[in-house]
C-alpha cells in the first residue's frame, strides 16, 4: 500500500455508509412484507407492483441523476439524492393505502438511484485503476451490512413500536450521514485534507493524460458504443437476481421452510453477512491480479466469469429440505453477485472518461432497472400461478434456477459484444 497518504480511504468510508443507508430504507418493506400484506390486504401481484412502481421510478432517476451528476458534480448530486429517498423513506410512515405505497416508493426509486452513478464516479476520481475495484468492493459491501444488520434493526422497531416507526427511523438515517458528507467531502482538486503526493498516486494512471481533462462527450455517442452496452447488458440480467434476494427471500424461508418472519432475521443476515466478503474480496482479486502484471481487461474478465459460474449451485437449491443448506446455497450466490457487481461496475471507469463515468452508470443501470421490473412481475405471476395449484415451492424452483443461469450467459454476451476493454478517447472519435 503506498504511503503518500490515506484519505481517499475516508471518502470510500462515507460511500459505505451512504450504500448502508440506501438499501436500509429499500429493504424495509421486503422484511415487512407479510405483515404489510395481512394489514392493507395485498396480493402477490400487488406487493409485485409496488416493486415495480420502484423500480421503474429508479430506472428513470438512474439515467437522469447519471446525467445530472456528470453536470453538477458528485458533491451536489449525491447531496439531492439522498434528501429526496430519505423523505420519501420516512413517506412510508405516514400513506394508509396500497397506492400510496406506490407514491413514495416511486419517489424512493427517484432519489435512490443516484447512490451508484454518484458513488462510481467518486471512486473514478479518487482512486486509480489497481484500487478502483476493491474500493468498490468495500463501499458496495454496504448493501450487505445493511441487509445483515437491517432484518434485526427494523424487526425490533416493528416489534416494539410498529411498522410505519420503522420506516420513519430507517428514513432520518440519511440526513444524518448527510452532514458528514458535506463536511469531509469533495473533489481531489479542492479537497484541502489531501496530500500533494496522494493527489499525484490518485492520477497515476497513464491513461488520465488520455481522459482526465478531454472534451466531454455527448450522450449519443454514448448510446452508441458497443462498450456502453456490455456494460448495460450485465446489469440487465444479473440486477433482477439482487432484487430478488432483497424482496422475496424472507418470504421464502416463511413458505418453504416454515420459518416465522420474526425469526427469519437470523437466516437473511448470514446470507448478507457472507455476502459482504463477496464483495471486498471481488474487488481485490482482480486489483492484484492487475498489480501482478495483468491486463485490466483479462484481470476484469476472467474473475467475473469465476464468480459467474459460483452462482449455478444455487440450482440445487430445489433438493434442499433444510434451512441451513438453502442458506448455504444463496449465501455463495449472493457472494458471487457482489464480487461480479464490484468488478461490473468497475469497467464503466476503466472504459470511459471519468467526465462520462455518472452517465455510463446510469444508463447501465437504467437497463438493469428495466430488468428489475420484467422479473418481479414474472416473479409475481409464477408464485400466484402455483400458489393457485397448490405448490408455490415449483414456482420458487423455477425461479431459482433463472437465477442460477443469468450470470454465465450476461458474461457470454458481454464478451461477444466488447471483446477489449480498452479505455474510449472520445477526441479520436474511438467509440467501438
Amino acid at each position: 500500500m503506498p504511503t503518500a497518504g490515506k484519505y481517499r480511504w475516508t471518502i470510500v468510508a462515507l460511500l459505505f455508509f451512504a450504500t448502508s443507508i440506501n438499501y436500509l430504507d429499500r429493504q424495509v418493506i421486503g422484511l415487512l412484507k407479510d405483515y404489510l400484506t395481512a394489514d392493507l390486504n395485498w396480493s402477490e401481484q400487488d406487493y409485485s407492483h409496488i416493486v415495480i412502481a420502484f423500480t421503474s421510478a429508479y430506472a428513470l432517476g438512474l439515467f437522469l441523476f447519471g446525467r445530472i451528476i456528470d453536470i453538477i458534480g458528485t458533491k451536489s448530486g449525491y447531496a439531492i439524492s439522498i434528501i429526496v429517498w430519505s423523505l420519501a423513506a420516512v413517506g412510508h410512515g405516514f400513506v394508509k393505502t396500497t397506492f400510496g405505497f406506490g407514491v413514495v416508493r416511486t419517489i424512493l426509486g427517484l432519489g435512490e438511484s443516484g447512490n451508484f452513478p454518484a458513488a462510481i464516479k467518486v471512486v473514478a476520481e479518487w482512486f486509480p485503476k489497481r484500487e478502483r475495484a476493491f474500493a468498490t468492493g468495500i463501499f458496495n459491501s454496504g448493501t450487505n451490512i445493511a441487509a445483515m444488520l437491517g432484518p434485526f434493526l427494523i424487526m425490533w422497531t416493528y416489534t416494539h413500536f410498529g411498522w410505519r416507526e420503522a420506516f420513519i427511523a430507517t428514513g432520518i438515517i440519511g440526513f444524518i450521514w448527510l452532514i458528514f458528507w458535506q463536511i469531509y467531502y469533495d473533489t481531489p482538486k479542492r479537497q484541502k485534507r489531501l496530500t500533494p503526493e496522494e493527489f499525484e498516486y490518485i492520477h497515476s494512471d497513464a491513461s488520465d493524460k488520455l481522459t482526465g481533462d478531454q472534451e466531454k462527450s455527448n450522450l449519443k455517442k454514448l448510446l452508441i458504443t458497443r462498450k456502453t452496452w456490455a456494460f448495460a447488458i450485465g446489469k440487465f440480467f444479473t440486477d433482477p437476481i439482487w432484487y430478488f434476494y432483497l424482496f422475496w427471500i424472507p418470504s421464502y424461508f416463511n413458505t418453504v421452510y416454515g420459518i416465522n418472519l420474526k425469526s427469519s432475521w437470523v437466516y437473511v443476515s448470514t446470507i448478507y453477512f457472507v455476502a459482504s466478503f463477496g464483495s471486498i474480496a471481488g474487488g481485490f482479486f482482480s486489483g492484484w491480479l492487475i498489480r501482478r502484471g495483468w491486463p485490466v481487461n483479462a484481470a476484469r474478465k476472467r474473475v467475473m466469469f469465476i464468480y459467474a459460474c459460483c452462482v449455478l449451485p444455487m440450482i440445487l437449491i430445489q433438493f434442499s429440505r433444510e434451512v441451513w443448506v438453502g442458506v448455504s446455497l444463496i449465501s455463495l450466490a449472493a457472494a458471487a453477485h457482489q464480487a461480479w457487481s464490484a468488478n461490473l461496475f468497475t469497467l464503466a471507469s476503466d472504459m470511459f472518461p471519468k467526465s462520462e463515468v455518472g452517465s455510463v452508470v446510469g444508463t447501465g443501470g437504467m437497463m438493469g432497472s428495466v430488468g428489475s421490473i420484467l422479473f418481479p412481475y414474472l416473479i409475481g405471476i409464477l408464485l400466484d400461478h402455483f400458489r393457485i395449484q397448490g405448490n408455490i415451492n415449483a414456482g420458487y424452483n423455477v425461479i431459482f434456477i433463472i437465477c442460477g443461469c443469468s450470470y454465465v450467459f450476461a458474461w457470454t454476451l458481454m464478451h461477444f459484444i466488447a471483446p477489449k476493454n480498452r479505455a474510449i478517447d472520445f477526441q479520436k472519435n474511438s467509440i467501438s
